[in-house]
């Protein structure tokens, strides 16, 4: 039996809207998803900030995106996020086919930093070239007490 990972990501105007619809409409939409799925995990971030400008929830200029997760030393928090500020946001927004991202928290000191690429190829062009040595300057074995994450191919038929 063939089993694969999906990712499935929601922008919401506000967290009053957020409350809304979980109040609401959540368990009856989730009814109707009985059985397609198993062990979901699902984690509610706040935006703290673009990584490069604009950002925007939409899909249809990208065919990649980069997902990491996370987890950093209670004491290396304000450290961590600078070090995202400017260290890694330059270093991605300056690479040729990184379209946009975000960052953002969550309680634990979690964090999520979401990037759209214009292709996988120029996303592997970035890693390769940059991130050990990036890590080193930004201290990042230091701050991260874990980390998670994975390259998400889109779905266009996914999108609403």
């Amino acid at each position: 039996m063939y089993q694969s990972q999906a990712h499935i990501f929601a922008f919401w105007e506000s967290r009053a809207f957020y409350d809304s619809f979980m109040a609401r409409s959540h368990d009856r939409l989730a009814t109707t998803q009985s059985g397609t799925f198993k062990d979901a995990q699902v984690k509610l971030f706040e935006y703290r900030f673009d990584v490069k400008t604009g950002f925007e929830p939409r899909f249809t200029d990208t065919d990649l995106i980069r997902v990491a997760l996370c987890r950093v030393h209670e004491e290396r928090v304000e450290h961590f996020t600078l070090m995202q500020e400017k260290v890694w946001n330059p270093a991605m927004a300056g690479s040729p086919g990184m379209i946009r991202g975000m960052f953002a928290e969550a309680p634990e000191q979690e964090f999520l930093i979401l990037s759209m690429w214009r292709s996988a190829a120029e996303h592997g062009k970035y890693r390769t070239e940059r991130v050990e040595r990036l890590a080193l300057r930004a201290q990042t074995e230091a701050d991260i007490a874990a980390l998670s994450g994975d390259i998400v191919d889109l779905e266009p038929s996914w999108t609403v």
